[in-house]
């Protein structure tokens, strides 16, 4: 019996080792000249306490003390945010009733702004009335620093394009319309300069495939396919199988799950790339968090390894951008 128990340990112990070895990183030798793109999420904007925060949570009301008076997915703040080392911003999008994209982040205006009602249930003539300082507090409704700063500021998609015709952009689809789709690919056959500028579009499924069909070498992504690809990658990938759902995509992963991906990084980044798609590290994911943590720290960049090949996702690119650049 005993002789059966060691047998099995032992047998056990090998295949443990043949897997730990088959799925080593350092199988694939690290890039010589890694390249890295980091995205700004937002532009320079005004970050908050991520603590117990739902999809209805206005974060303007939990803002972190501000340390510059950028908002949030305006030409400045993008602009400031490519001056400090963004290779990509991020910017939301909701469609307007007179057939304008609005670049905004909420459902509603009432948050951020004086207004009420659905972001898009508004033309984008009214929008422009709007101070999108106005709702941004630090001390729970004590004092409002950025009320009075962003009246006429929220801009208009075709603005952000013609005012950074040069720079590349991801959108992201706030609602779960096709026709939003739609929207983004009439408007790149209206102004065919536009289409370089426009690198990728997430968000709801449904425009976000839509466009893809649309619009020629779009990255894109969906949340349901990113949980599908790290879950069946985690229980599958220690035989190098790639899940469809990991092939031809962008894979977010945050940065606490990565070291738990088989091959982490130079094997699973070159898994990855082998079937066409490439990567995205966000910061750690939290159950209490549903938005999108990013690299936001020194801390947090210093666990970013030397080789990788990718992109950094980031709340705070004045302070990650010249980080990075620096390295």
């Amino acid at each position: 019996m005993k002789r059966w128990t060691l047998r099995i340990l032992l047998a056990a112990l090998v295949a443990a080792t043949g897997i730990y070895l088959f799925n080593a990183s350092w199988r694939v030798a690290p890039p010589t000249d890694p390249q890295v793109a980091l995205i700004a999420h937002r532009g320079i904007h005004q970050t908050y306490d991520r603590q117990d925060l739902d999809n209805d949570t206005c974060t303007a009301e939990r803002m972190d003390a501000p340390t510059h008076e950028f908002i949030e997915n305006t030409i400045p703040s993008m602009q400031a945010a490519f001056a400090a080392g963004a290779d990509i911003v991020e910017l939301d999008v909701h469609p307007t009733t007179d057939g304008q994209f609005a670049v905004l982040h909420d459902w509603t205006v009432d948050c951020r702004t004086e207004g009420t009602g659905e972001t898009r249930s508004h033309d984008m003539a009214y929008l422009k009335t709007l101070d999108i300082g106005y709702g941004y507090t630090a001390d729970r409704g004590a004092t409002f620093p950025l009320r009075g700063k962003g009246v006429g500021l929220m801009p208009e998609l075709k603005e952000v394009l013609s005012a950074m015709p040069d720079k590349l952009f991801l959108v992201n689809f706030k609602s779960r319309e096709a026709r939003d789709g739609d929207m983004l690919a009439d408007l790149l056959v209206q102004y065919p300069d536009m289409r370089s500028a426009i690198w990728g579009a997430y968000g709801g499924d449904e425009p976000t495939f839509r466009a893809e069909d649309l619009i020629g070498g779009l990255h894109i992504w969906s949340r349901r396919g990113l949980v599908d690809c790290l879950l069946h990658y985690a229980a599958l990938g220690w035989t190098g199988f790639v899940p469809q759902a990991c092939r031809n995509t962008t894979i977010m992963v945050p940065i606490n799950a990565a070291p738990f991906l088989w091959g982490w990084p130079n094997l699973f980044v070159d898994r990855m790339a082998a079937q066409g798609s490439q990567i995205i590290l966000l910061g750690p994911y939290s159950s209490g968090d549903p938005g999108t943590a990013g690299i936001d720290t020194p801390e947090l960049l210093a666990q970013v390894p030397e080789q990788f090949s990718g992109y950094i996702w980031t709340n705070k690119i004045e302070t990650i951008g010249p980080l990075w650049r620096g390295r």
